[in-house]
């Protein structure tokens, strides 16, 4: 349809075809019409981001240290600058225009060094990472709490859930950025992971360190909610194309 925001989903080569294929169809399904920013795309933001309603920034291979000028704890594993440079790229184009951005996953991480922060490398304990012993990887979980008055908040109709975890970096209090506001907070470490964060200087840039795109069938009540977070990010996209 013709009047469907145009919504630029990033990805690079480590992000597998079923990956992409849970993000494109969480956008479609929410209204929105899916413009693949690949590899292909990095080298032509100024010809792509302008024609943009929003920009969803997705999961896949950890940010490179060197992003935000620190030196590569052991435990990182495989990165690609030239993944953090594109997405900053268009990251950057997107607030300029101040469209809608939803970041996931890596893309929280991301979006907390494009405003100026750093990351917890390596979270030591391990219990917030993807079950890699057990057949196909599930995620391990963990219960959210959300500050009321938020974008997050708003769209999910819910302050406190559970949630799935399938990340071995993080951002902490002492990492936040400036210009984010820390909205979402997992109960296991003392409250010292943020899982969620929104610009306080954008109308709506709001980033998840889950990942609402999967369907997780064995929690039946995973999805349902994380679809209201798609259909308000394109209800965002469609304001900003009148």
């Amino acid at each position: 349809m013709a009047d469907e925001p145009r919504i630029g989903v990033t990805r690079w080569e480590d992000v597998p075809d079923e990956a992409r294929d849970r993000y494109w169809t969480r956008v479609r399904e929410a209204g929105g019409a899916v413009v693949d920013l690949d590899e292909a795309a990095a080298g032509r933001v100024a010809e792509l981001a302008p024609g943009l309603d929003a920009l969803l920034l997705t999961g896949g291979i950890d940010v490179d240290p060197g992003a935000y000028g620190a030196g590569r704890h052991e435990k990182v594993k495989e990165t690609d600058p030239a993944r953090d440079a594109m997405e900053l790229a268009y990251l950057e184009a997107a607030l300029a225009r101040d469209i809608p951005v939803l970041a996931i996953c890596r893309g929280h991480q991301l979006l907390n060094v494009g405003f100026g922060g750093t990351l917890l490398q390596h979270i030591e304990s391990g219990e917030h990472r993807a079950d890699f012993r057990t057949p196909g990887y599930p995620s391990r979980w963990h219960d959210v709490r959300l500050l009321p008055d938020t974008r997050l908040a708003a769209a999910l109709g819910a302050a406190g859930f559970e949630i799935n975890s399938r990340h071995h970096q993080a951002v902490q209090p002492r990492d936040l950025a400036p210009g984010l506001r820390p909205i979402g907070f997992a109960d296991d470490h003392g409250g010292e992971l943020i899982e969620a964060a929104e610009s306080e200087r954008h109308r709506w840039v709001v980033s998840v360190q889950w990942h609402p795109e999967r369907l997780e069938e064995h929690r039946p009540a995973f999805a349902p909610l994380m679809r209201r977070l798609f259909a308000a990010f394109v209800r965002q996209a469609q304001g900003a194309t009148k």
